[in-house]
């Protein structure tokens, strides 16, 4: 029995590094990834807004980092109380200090997007300048990022094992009708470089189908 277990052990540790560099291990405090890592490193040479395209030099006021799986709905999936409250969870400032799910975004769109619940409204609501369907409590993006959204939402899925955020339908035709490009391919090295861990679905996206 006891050469049984001393086995089972061995394994357990064999297996440890495999889930530890699926998910960010590497940050924890929110607010020192966003200054430091996200502003001071990921777009320290500037870059484009996610959502409308807008080529950017430096942060200005108008961006804000954005959240694309929303951290209020990260909240609620741990039920650990308001954002001020969450702060002391261990467990939720891993998950909003996680490059992989933060995008440069106007300010005025992360207002109104924040608590909203991605969805395919079609033709109830018309586009915004920047390609944004909005209806009530929904949000659909423009087509240019809706896989690049599916492919973040998944991961974020099944590395904290959280609720989808929206129907799942939704985030898998997404994931079909736009194929990584190569602007999301090179974000994804430069997050995988800095944080030390990757999101496999951009490497491969056919793993969504198996969520």
């Amino acid at each position: 029995m006891k050469t049984k277990n001393v086995v089972l052990v061995a394994l357990a540790a064999l297996l440890v590094p495999s889930l530890v560099i699926s998910q960010n291990t590497r940050f924890s405090d929110p607010d020192t990834v966003v200054n430091n890592e996200f502003w001071g490193n990921l777009y320290a040479q500037g870059g484009t807004s996610f959502f409308c395209g807008t080529p950017f030099e430096r942060k200005g006021f108008v961006l804000t980092e954005g959240y694309v799986y929303p951290l209020a709905e990260v909240r609620n999936a741990l039920g650990c109380g308001t954002s001020s409250q969450c702060d002391d969870d261990d467990r939720y400032r891993q998950i909003a200090s996680d490059l992989h799910n933060m995008v440069p975004v106007r300010s005025r769109i992360e207002m109104s997007r924040r608590n909203a619940i991605y969805e395919e409204l079609g033709d109830t609501s018309s586009p915004d300048e920047c390609g944004i369907r909005e209806s009530a409590q929904f949000f659909e993006p423009p087509q240019r990022v809706k896989g690049d959204i599916a492919r973040t939402v998944a991961y974020m899925v099944d590395t904290y094992d959280l609720p989808w955020a929206g129907a799942s339908r939704v985030f898998k035709s997404w994931n079909q009708i736009d194929p990584p490009d190569d602007r999301e391919l090179v974000r994804h090295r430069q997050v995988a470089d800095i944080q030390g861990n990757e999101n496999p679905f951009v490497l491969d996206p056919g793993r969504i189908e198996n969520l």
